[in-house]
């Protein structure tokens, strides 16, 4: 080795540093990582998967749209922000489509947006049957990512009585449901109070079954 020229001595050198960070880097550390997050954040590594009578129905980081075989909302469930995520290869995603996360990129006072806003208003208010003031920011505009998991309160308390009258139940027993699924904000202090849709959904299937 001594004897070889050292240009090649320094390449060498440098080879085998290459060979050993990688299997540090690129081995080892990602192995560590993992090891520790199956052990310790078992279910937030996994995807924050949510199972109902025994089968994954979705993930609670993931919206996850509501509707009947042509889009239209179901009356006897919660329904998620609108969402941009959306194959439009695919006739039948209306949303919330993991594969295509995305925003609309208009600006507040483009009138493709500012029409789309004042359409939503109108069609919430009449789904839920409410007036168009008391329809909240977030019932009428997509998250960033188009994949936002959770609503308001005030969206989610704007909606009980449609599912209530939907389900045969009282009101103010929907809306207790609701009450008891509000999250506070990460930290005490970080967002928004917020209710995971998914979660909710479940929880009402479970307390209040739909009648056929």
């Amino acid at each position: 080795m001594s004897r070889l020229p050292s240009f090649i001595r320094q390449h060498i050198a440098g080879l085998r540093a290459l060979l050993v960070f990688t299997i540090i880097t690129g081995v080892l550390y990602p192995l560590v990582v993992m090891g520790i997050a199956q052990v310790a954040f078992h279910k937030q590594a996994n995807g924050s998967l949510v199972s109902y009578q025994g089968k994954v129905v979705g993930s609670s980081l993931l919206c996850q749209e509501f509707t009947d075989a042509k889009g239209n909302p179901l009356p006897q469930y919660f329904q998620p922000r609108p969402s941009n995520a959306v194959n439009s290869a695919v006739k039948t995603d209306y949303g919330c489509d993991p594969g295509f996360s995305a925003a609309s990129n208009l600006g507040p006072n483009n009138p493709t947006l500012v029409q789309l806003i004042k359409q939503r208003r109108a069609q919430v208010a009449k789904f839920n049957r409410v007036s168009p003031a008391s329809v909240p920011p977030d019932a009428i505009t997509a998250s960033a990512s188009g994949l936002d998991p959770a609503i308001s309160p005030q969206y989610a308390y704007l909606q009980v009585n449609r599912v209530a009258a939907a389900r045969h139940v009282s009101a103010a027993a929907v809306r207790a449901l609701v009450t008891s699924y509000i999250q506070g904000r990460t930290l005490g202090f970080l967002g928004e109070p917020r209710v995971d849709v998914l979660t909710l959904n479940i929880a009402l299937d479970q307390k209040f079954p739909i009648r056929h």
